[in-house]
């Protein structure tokens, strides 16, 4: 069975896929991971809604291209909060996340910061926000351990976030890419299959 994951790095960043590409070889994957990065997850300072108060996973939803179109802040109204979580790099977060809708950070570098540390001692699911609007996009770990949240996300080299985790309500996929992006314009990484799924 296929499930679909989110890879989206901490810092601001994610996956995208370009041309043909096999998910047939890890070996394979795993390479053209390391070389290509974009997106941008979140770190908000800010929550606007309480995790207790959120619908998590269910059916994707889609939009068009319109909602990254092109607004007050790059593609989104405002710019990314100020003391981001996890310690993660204001500017380089508002650049990816506003500014920039296909590169971001090297793969990995979200080991740098202390996401890890941070989501083995929450003691259950950690809620990621939006470095912009402070809404929640994601609920992780959910239906697997955090163990197996982190490996994942070693092995892809970004966060990895499955449909369960998604808050759909303030995340949409664009029909023409698979660009994952926040209702608000927030650049947040690709939708894309990944292989590791159990």
């Amino acid at each position: 069975m296929l499930n679909i994951s989110y890879c989206s790095l901490i810092i601001v960043a994610s996956l995208q896929i370009s041309g043909a590409f096999s998910f047939g070889s890890s070996n394979s994957r795993r390479a053209f991971v390391e070389t290509l990065t974009t997106a941008s997850i979140v770190f908000a300072a800010q929550p606007v809604l309480a995790a207790d108060d959120l619908k998590i996973g269910g059916s994707v939803k889609f939009a068009g291209e319109e909602i990254m179109s092109p607004k007050e802040h790059g593609t989104s109204s405002v710019p990314v909060q100020e003391n981001l979580r996890y310690g993660v790099s204001r500017k380089q977060a508002d650049k990816i996340c506003n500014f920039n809708r296909h590169f971001a950070e090297s793969a990995g570098s979200f080991r740098e910061t202390s996401f890890e540390d941070t989501v083995r001692k929450a003691n259950g699911p950690v809620t990621f926000y939006d470095s912009n609007s402070g809404k929640p996009l994601f609920v992780a770990p959910i239906g697997r351990s955090v163990d197996e949240f982190i490996e994942e996300s070693m092995y892809h080299g970004w966060p990895s976030f499955r449909d369960q985790e998604v808050v759909w309500d303030n995340v949409r996929v664009l029909k023409s890419s698979g660009e994952t992006v926040s209702v608000d314009g927030t650049h947040l990484g690709r939708k894309y299959p990944c292989d590791r799924d159990s």
